[in-house]
């Protein structure tokens, strides 16, 4: 009994170690992200309902973009990926030609935002954000991942799904500070998600990691000033607008 007592104990320590070999720790590669705007949420969170259904009928339920994010050790580039040839662009959003690009270990962050005809090139310190980890967990493109809660811009909740699989400490647009890769992110009162849909194991070159360097320099301080100053008098769906520009 004793002797199968420890068979059974070895061939666990076996496994667990040949799980633990087997394990891949990606320190260099490509996400792809699948970035969905609930376009009806976003609607029926207006005040006006004359024109919600209208509105409705005119544009689909979900908005779908592409986004990629090259990483190598503590450098990433968020930038636009592949077409959705099912977008009507008759509905653009906010912050869909992002580029952003993140030196974590100087903690320096250089985005390239569109502001309807006028592009602006960000220069800040990467954003600070109070993570609460959780037990939950959940599978996304094939890692597993653990939930981590935050709040940023004093208002607005954040559920991120990151994975200490891949080493890189950062995720889409400007959300890092997790122990790995955020490969799911959501913006529940936004009605915005970020999904890796697939990661790839590529060789990224410090020539592929270069920061945008077209448009007006200022900060994001700066430019929330600016937006808020512009669109004073637009309402509820100003604010969202100026919300979706600085995420």
């Amino acid at each position: 009994m004793k002797r199968l007592i420890y068979l059974a104990v070895f061939c666990f320590f076996i496994t667990r170690n040949a799980q633990a070999q087997n394990t891949i720790f990606l320190s260099q590669g490509r996400v792809e992200y699948e970035k969905k705007v609930n376009l009806y949420a976003q609607v029926d969170d207006e005040d006006d309902d004359t024109w919600k259904e209208l509105m409705k009928k005119m544009m689909p339920q979900f908005k779908t973009t592409y986004f990629d994010l090259e990483f190598n050790g503590n450098k990433t580039l968020f930038k636009p990926g592949r077409e959705n040839t099912d977008n009507n662009r008759l509905w653009q959003q906010p912050a869909e030609d992002n580029t952003i690009y993140t030196n974590l270990a100087d903690s320096v962050s250089i985005a390239q935002k569109n502001v309807y005809e006028q592009t602006f090139l960000l220069h800040d310190s990467t954003r600070k954000i109070k993570w609460k980890i959780t037990d939950e967990t959940r599978n996304i493109a094939g890692f597993d991942c653990r939930r981590a809660n935050a709040l940023i811009m004093d208002s607005i909740y954040v559920v991120a799904y990151y994975t200490d699989q891949i080493l890189t400490n950062g995720g889409p647009e400007s959300f890092n500070g997790l122990p790995g890769m955020i490969l799911g992110l959501a913006l529940p009162h936004e009605h915005i998600t970020w999904f890796a849909t697939k990661v790839y194991t590529e060789n990224i070159s410090d020539a592929q990691l270069t920061p945008p360097t077209k448009g007006k320099k200022t900060t994001s301080s700066a430019l929330l000033t600016t937006l808020q100053d512009l669109m004073k008098d637009w309402g509820k769906w100003g604010k969202r607008y100026q919300r979706q520009i600085m995420i």
